[in-house]
């Protein structure tokens, strides 16, 4: 299975050259620096911070190998400065992981040495926190209890620590509050209360605005629309065995496993009673491309392939939904974790060319 090149592969090749090449590499030199640097813009002086002199730089070809299967750097050999060369974004390299740091080799010849440097990158608050859709749309009916709260769509902020997504915050209104769910990924999803008695027939619809807000400086933010449509008649919803369902899987589980059955029960009688299951109406493709639910034994199977690398665990919202009119639906979350499994092999890389070995060389020689 193809994997893409992400942090732990590059501490791993990191590791492995260490161990092949220890008698030629000198003390790790480490720089920091934000991301989205303009390309040319000077990370470090290799020449003093290595202690070559500018002319080394020319006679013994010192060049930058990087790790990260793309070069971001390059040397200028007037100067003896590593430079940015292309863009980087932090979010591509290192998605929501707290460290980001680039392994580097710097390679110089005539004698051959191999100089180990790190480049940290660090997170600017470049990404607004984002729903997935612009518009919520809830029916509820008019006969729902006060109290009684509702799942909304979480935003997602690509930046992490301060700059990550912090809170969330909802128009001021009569009827609906804003509450807070602490889910098993750790992500905090926000619920609207029910605080007033809806009167179908004083107002058929309610128009509410949801803020995400991130801990950057500048904040930055991100909205979604919430529209509740309020609803009479077929006044039970259905209700599922478990609020949360938490399911284990191994990630070479072959098509067609089943993950999980999930039920529900409403308390009506004939076709208001009768349910139909779907997933969630903002679950993302990456969940439709990998699972599948029968609508009518809420049967969840597998009809992908895992890749703990990728996707390491899923949150799956899912709706049970009656046959009333109108139609009435209740609530639960899969929390569905994927066991690793040893499937990828160890890669060598090589960062310079072999020369010939004359047969008078002195111990040590590379």
């Amino acid at each position: 299975m193809t994997k893409t090149i992400g942090n732990r592969d590059w501490r791993w090749r990191a590791l492995l050259w260490h161990f092949l090449m220890w008698t030629t590499v000198d003390a790790q030199t480490r720089y920091s620096i934000p991301e989205e640097l303009k390309q040319g813009s000077v990370v470090g002086n290799l020449a003093k911070d290595l202690s070559l002199g500018l002319s080394e730089i020319f006679e013994r070809k010192l060049r930058v190998a990087s790790e990260a299967g793309k070069q971001y750097f390059s040397v200028d050999a007037g100067k003896g400065e590593l430079l940015v060369s292309d863009r980087i974004d932090r979010e591509a390299l290192c998605g929501q992981s707290a460290s980001c740091v680039l392994p580097l080799q710097v390679v110089v010849e005539n004698p051959l040495q191999l100089h180990r440097i790190e480049v940290e990158i660090r997170d600017i608050n470049d990404n607004v926190p984002r729903f997935q859709t612009q518009e919520i749309n809830l029916k509820i009916p008019e006969s729902v209890a006060v109290g009684t709260r509702f799942p909304l769509e979480s935003a997602e902020d690509p930046d992490v620590g301060r700059n990550s997504l912090k809170t969330y915050t909802l128009m001021k209104n009569d009827f609906f509050s804003l509450k807070f769910k602490e889910a098993k990924n750790g992500k905090t999803v926000p619920e609207l209360m029910l605080e007033k008695s809806l009167d179908r027939e004083k107002m058929s619809t309610h128009q509410l605005l949801l803020t995400g807000i991130d801990g950057g400086n500048p904040i930055k933010s991100g909205t979604c629309k919430i529209i509740i449509d309020v609803l009479d008649i077929n006044d039970n919803v259905p209700i599922f065995n478990e609020k949360e369902y938490s399911v284990c899987l191994k990630e070479n589980s072959t098509k067609g496993t089943i993950v999980v059955t999930v039920k529900a029960a409403d308390a009506d009688e004939g076709v208001n009673s009768e349910i139909k299951y779907s997933f969630g109406s903002r679950t993302p493709e990456t969940v439709l491309s990998t699972f599948e639910i029968n609508e009518q034994t809420g049967k969840i199977v597998l009809k992908g392939e895992l890749d703990y690398e990728a996707f390491a665990s899923y949150l799956i919202d899912i709706i049970a939904k009656d046959k009333g009119v109108p139609e009435m639906e209740g609530h639960c979350q899969l929390q569905l974790d994927i066991e690793d499994v040893n499937d990828n092999a160890p890669e060598i890389v090589l960062t310079s060319k072999p020369s010939p070995l004359r047969e008078d060389a002195s111990r040590g020689t590379v």
